[in-house]
C-alpha cells in the first residue's frame, strides 16, 4: 500500500474546471454535447485499485454528480498473484466507503506460460468490454495518463511502428459497441497521486510495475538516461500528439474509401473495388486493407505494417495471401477477404436461449426451444456438403469457399444440427413467440464513419 503522507506535497491535485475540460475531448464534433455523452452519462472506469485509476474514480464521481448520471467501477482480478483477490475485495470495500458501486470481474481458465501481459491484456479487454455491455453502458473511462502515453511512445518506436504506433494512445476510441475514453492522458502520473492524497485515500501498488520482465518496468528504470538525452516526457507526447493528428486526417480519407470501394456480406466476408484500391495514395491503400483484414479476421493482435505492405504488393501483382486469420485474393474482378477456414478453430458449447459471440465476428443466439446445450463451429467443406444435401433445389446461395468453410454451424457429437446464419435465422418459429436460432455478423471494427469521433490504433492498449 501507498500512504497519504509524502514529500511530494507540493504536486498539485487535479482540479475539477481541469478534468471538466479533459472529459470534453478536445477535436470531437463541434456540435457535440459534453465530449459526446447522453445528458445523465453511464460511465464505467476499469479500476486496479492503483493511484492513477483510483484518482479517475474519484474525479468522475464528481463530474457524474453534477450531471446526474452513474458510475460504475469494476476491477479485473487476473488470479495471476496469491493475494489478488483480496486486493480485489479491498478495492471494493474503498468503493463502497466512497458510494460507487463495484463489481470484480475474474479472468477464469489457464494462463499461458509465454506473452502473458498480452494475454491479460486481451482478457481485461474482453471482460471490461463485457462488463459494460451487460449493464447497458456506453462509456468506459480507463486511467492511462501522460507518463504511459511516453511509455506507448518509446515500446512502439523500438519496435519500428509506423504513423499510427506513435500517435500513442487516443483519447477517444470506439471498441464495438463500447466508447473507450482515456481523460487523463493529459495529466502526469504524480498528478493523479496528488488527487488521492487529497481525498486521504490509499492505493495498491502493483509489483509487476517494477518486474523486469516486462518491457515497460525497463523503460521506467532507464527513464532518467532518456530523459538527459532529450527523450523525456513532454517530448515524447509531443510525438504523440502531432503522430495522432496525422493518424487522425488519414483515417477520415481512408474510411471515406471504405464507404464507396467496400462491401460487406452477412456471411462474414468483404469484397473490394481494386481500381480505387490499387490507385489510392499507398499509405492510404494498406490502411484500407488493414482495416478490411481487421473486420474479418479479428485479430487479437495489431497486424504487422510490413505484412500489410507484402500483401499489397502481391495484390498488385494479381495474386493473393493469407494474412490475419483471412485469405485474401482476386475474385470475380474484386479483393475477396474472406475467414482463414483454418484460423476458425473455436468450439463452444452454448445452452438453451444462450446467447456468445463466436470466433470474434458472429454473434450468435440459440433458440430457447432447444432441448439440450449444442456445440458452435466452424462448418467444413464436409458440413457444407451435407447441408447442401438437405436443401431444395435452387436455394443454395452461391458463396467463396473458404467462407462456406467458416460459416459457424450447430452440432450435436457428430450430428449437424443447423446452419443458423441462413434460412430462419431472422425470424421467429411457428407460434409467433420464440427466436429461432440466429448467428450474425458484426464485425469488432466498424468500416465506415466511427459514430464516435475517433481515431483507430489498430488495436490499441487498454
Amino acid at each position: 500500500m501507498a500512504g497519504t503522507a509524502s514529500g511530494r506535497d507540493h504536486v498539485r491535485p487535479i482540479e475539477s474546471g481541469e478534468f471538466d475540460r479533459a472529459m470534453t475531448f478536445p477535436g470531437a464534433s463541434s456540435g457535440a454535447v459534453r465530449g459526446g455523452f447522453e445528458p445523465a452519462p453511464a460511465v464505467a472506469v476499469g479500476l486496479s485499485g492503483g493511484g492513477d485509476s483510483l484518482a479517475l474514480v474519484l474525479l468522475l464521481r464528481r463530474w457524474i454528480a453534477q450531471r446526474g448520471g452513474s458510475l460504475l467501477a469494476l476491477t479485473v482480478d487476473h488470479g495471476l498473484r496469491p493475494d489478488s483477490e483480496a486486493e480485489a475485495e479491498a478495492v471494493g470495500r474503498t468503493m463502497a466507503g466512497l458510494g460507487v458501486p463495484h463489481r470484480i470481474l475474474r479472468w477464469e481458465g489457464d494462463k499461458p506460460a509465454a506473452g502473458l501481459q498480452a494475454a491479460a491484456r486481451e482478457a481485461r479487454h474482453r471482460l471490461l468490454a463485457d462488463a459494460c455491455a451487460d449493464a447497458g453502458i456506453l462509456h468506459l473511462a480507463l486511467a492511462h495518463h501522460q507518463d504511459d502515453q511516453a511509455e506507448t511512445v518509446l515500446l512502439r518506436l523500438a519496435r519500428g511502428s509506423g504513423i499510427d504506433g506513435l500517435a500513442g494512445m487516443a483519447p477517444v476510441r470506439a471498441e464495438g459497441a463500447v466508447r473507450v475514453i482515456r481523460p487523463l492522458l493529459g495529466f502526469p502520473h504524480d498528478r493523479l497521486l496528488a488527487t488521492c492524497r487529497a481525498e486521504g485515500l490509499d492505493w495498491v501498488e502493483d509489483p509487476s510495475n517494477r518486474n523486469p520482465r516486462f518491457a515497460r518496468a525497463r523503460l521506467r528504470a532507464v527513464r532518467q538516461t532518456l530523459a538527459e538525452e532529450g527523450l523525456d516526457r513532454d517530448r515524447l507526447c509531443d510525438v504523440a500528439r502531432r503522430a495522432g493528428r496525422a493518424r487522425a486526417a488519414l483515417e477520415r480519407v481512408t474510411a471515406a474509401l471504405l464507404a464507396e470501394t467496400a462491401t460487406l456480406h452477412p456471411e462474414g466476408w468483404m469484397t473490394l473495388a481494386p481500381g480505387p484500391l490499387l490507385a489510392a495514395p499507398e499509405e492510404i491503400a494498406l490502411r484500407l486493407l488493414a482495416r478490411g483484414l481487421s473486420a474479418i479476421g479479428a485479430p487479437a493482435h495489431p497486424i504487422r505494417d510490413e505484412a500489410v505492405e507484402r500483401l499489397l504488393g502481391a495484390l498488385a501483382a494479381g495474386q493473393g495471401g493469407t494474412l490475419a486469420g483471412c485469405t485474401v485474393r482476386m475474385r470475380r474482378g474484386t479483393v475477396m477477404i474472406a475467414r482463414e477456414p483454418a484460423a476458425a478453430v473455436e468450439r463452444l458449447a452454448v445452452p438453451p436461449g444462450g446467447r456468445i459471440r463466436w470466433d470474434r465476428r458472429f454473434d450468435l443466439r440459440l433458440s430457447p426451444l432447444r432441448q439440450r446445450p449444442v456445440t458452435v463451429a466452424a462448418l467444413g467443406a464436409a458440413g457444407w456438403r451435407e447441408w447442401v444435401g438437405r436443401q431444395p433445389a435452387g436455394s443454395v446461395p452461391e458463396l467463396p469457399a473458404p467462407v462456406r468453410d467458416s460459416l459457424p454451424s450447430l452440432w450435436s457429437g457428430n450430428e449437424l444440427l443447423a446452419l443458423p446464419t441462413f434460412g430462419g435465422a431472422y425470424g421467429f418459429d411457428a407460434d409467433g413467440q420464440h427466436p429461432m436460432d440466429r448467428a450474425t455478423f458484426v464485425p469488432l471494427l466498424s468500416l465506415g464513419r466511427p459514430a464516435f469521433t475517433v481515431v483507430s490504433d489498430r488495436g490499441g492498449i487498454i
